[in-house]
Order: C-alpha cells, then sequence, then structure tokens
C-alpha cells in the first residue's frame, strides 16, 4: 500500500481532529472581517471552496486567490493562508511582504510560514509523505468548516463511506473525465480534476456546473465521465447522458452512477465525501499504468524557487 492509500483512508479521523483544533484556535476569520485566503495548487482550491461557503454563510467578504496573483492594493482584515509543508516560495513571499494581520494553516509546525505568520494553526497529524496531496487539503477545509459552525460529525461519517466503498466508475473502462462543482464545490471539482493529472498523468478537466455547457460539453462521448459534486443544474444529466458520457452524482441512480444507491432514503453524500472517491479513482488509474502516485514525474512535495 502507498503511503497516500494510507492518508486517503485516515481522513474521517483526521476531519474529527480538525473539528477539535478549531475550537480553540486563535486567528481564524471572525464574523465580519474581509477575507483573503490564499495558496497553490490544492491548497489554493481549498481556498476556493472555504471563501464560497464563507460568502453563502453571510459572515464576511471572502476571496481566494493563488498567492503570487494576490492583488496588493486591496485591503483586508485578515490573510489565511494554506500551506501544507510552509515553505513554498509564493506563499512565504507574501506572508514577508504584507502588512495585514495573517493566518498559516500549516501541516508542519517547524515551517517558515508558522514563524512569519501573526498567527498560525497547526495540523502536524495531517501532514503527509506523498507528494500528492489529500488529507492535509481536506483536513484544513474540515478545520474552517468547523470554524464556521458546522457538525463535521456526519461529514466524518459520510468519509467513513467512501473510503471504502467501491469506486463509482471503472478506471479501466474511462479514457477522461470532466469534474463539475457549484458555488463552493467548484474548488472540489478544480481539485479533483488535479488529483488525476498529478497522480496518473490522466485528462481531467474541471469548471463550474452552469458553464459546463458553454463549451466544454463538447468534448463529452462515449468512454467520458462528468462527474459533479453538490447541487446539479436542471437538465445537465440528461444533456450529458445524450452524448453517451457518463454522469456520476450522489443523487444519480444507474449506470456508474452508484453513489445513488448510498444516498438511498438518506441525505446525499456530503461533496467533501465524494471528493474521497476521485482520489481513490486517481490512484487507481497511477497504478494501473504502473505510476507511483506517491512521486508523481516532474513534481516535490513543495516548491521552492530561487
Amino acid at each position: 500500500m502507498s503511503y497516500v492509500d494510507e492518508e486517503i483512508a485516515s481522513q474521517p479521523d483526521c476531519w474529527r481532529r480538525a473539528e477539535t483544533v478549531a475550537a480553540g484556535a486563535a486567528g481564524l476569520p471572525s464574523r465580519g472581517e474581509r477575507v483573503a485566503v490564499v495558496g497553490c495548487g490544492t491548497s489554493w482550491f481549498m481556498a476556493m471552496s472555504y471563501a464560497g461557503l464563507r460568502e453563502r454563510l453571510g459572515v464576511g467578504e471572502t476571496d481566494a486567490f493563488q498567492a503570487s496573483e494576490f492583488p496588493t492594493s486591496r485591503r483586508y482584515d485578515r490573510i489565511v493562508a494554506i500551506t501544507r509543508s510552509g515553505t513554498t516560495t509564493e506563499v512565504l513571499d507574501l506572508l514577508r511582504s504584507v502588512d495585514t494581520p495573517t493566518t498559516a494553516i500549516v501541516g508542519d509546525p517547524n515551517a517558515p510560514a508558522a514563524e512569519l505568520a501573526t498567527d498560525s494553526v497547526l495540523l502536524p497529524f495531517a501532514d503527509e509523505r506523498s507528494v500528492v496531496q489529500t488529507r492535509f487539503a481536506t483536513s484544513a477545509l474540515a478545520l474552517l468548516r468547523a470554524h464556521l459552525g458546522e457538525d463535521l460529525d456526519p461529514l466524518a461519517s459520510d468519509a467513513e463511506v467512501t473510503v471504502r466503498a467501491p469506486l463509482p466508475i471503472d478506471p479501466a473502462r474511462v479514457e477522461q473525465v470532466t469534474f463539475l462543482g457549484r458555488g463552493w464545490t467548484v474548488g472540489l471539482a478544480q481539485e479533483a480534476a488535479l488529483k488525476c493529472r498529478e497522480a496518473a498523468g490522466f485528462w481531467a478537466e474541471a469548471y463550474p456546473a452552469m458553464d459546463y455547457r458553454h463549451g466544454p460539453i463538447s468534448i463529452a462521448a462515449p468512454g467520458r465521465v462528468v462527474w459533479a459534486f453538490g447541487a446539479v443544474p436542471e437538465g445537465l444529466a440528461e444533456d450529458v447522458e445524450a452524448t453517451g458520457a457518463a454522469f456520476v452524482h450522489s443523487r444519480s441512480s444507474g449506470g456508474y452512477a452508484v453513489l445513488g444507491n448510498w444516498a438511498a432514503g438518506r441525505q446525499p453524500l456530503d461533496p467533501m465525501a465524494d471528493l474521497i472517491l476521485a482520489q481513490r479513482f486517481a490512484v487507481a488509474i497511477a497504478t494501473s499504468r504502473g505510476l507511483d502516485p506517491d512521486a508523481p514525474r516532474h513534481l516535490t512535495r513543495s516548491v521552492v524557487l530561487t
């Protein structure tokens, strides 16, 4: 078993521990604060999801940026940086350059980001040995969701299902996947596609669900999959199925979409639990191609630029 397999399977426990950390963490955004959340790669996508959730709940204006693209002319009450290693060059450069109060959510307690930030929230139990990031990212989002007042027990219970359940699609029968989201789940869709590209060099794309019919649907075809997180626009499933592509969604039934069987008679699975299935799907593709998902080509655990 690879490191990433073990790290994916540990997510329900990590999310519960993140909820405990959130209860006593200093420096997380207060109600009414204008907040920017930054990160790189996977961490940026978690920032997008948190920003969408915080805006939806009406507790404060929240923007998400790739760390290198942060608009320094804008004024925020707080900047939150999500960084597993705490050594990523773009994040450290930003923390050094701003006067705004900053909070770093970090996996390594000894990392430079924890020292540079005004406040730091440490998640060493979610740190990882694999280059491909899974549990740290979702634990950071779980922490932020708990701080927004969500009860994470149902979320962790859903995750306990998806770490064990059969994959909704057979990787050997799929040549391409497009992931879709709406609102806060757009970030999850982006992350699912990134996992496929990172771990397996597999053709995967991601879009807001409402924008999918504005062009990207043209690549849908038999042997390809559209996998949606969260709410689905009316008529989208039917439009996808008309192309011959399979449609996967936690509310759907039939075909590849076995998630619908789990949701029967109960609330749909939380989209973050669905993300675990996408992580496992990416690892399964890598394994089937003889690749090491712990050490993807051209990638390192942290991008440190000279």
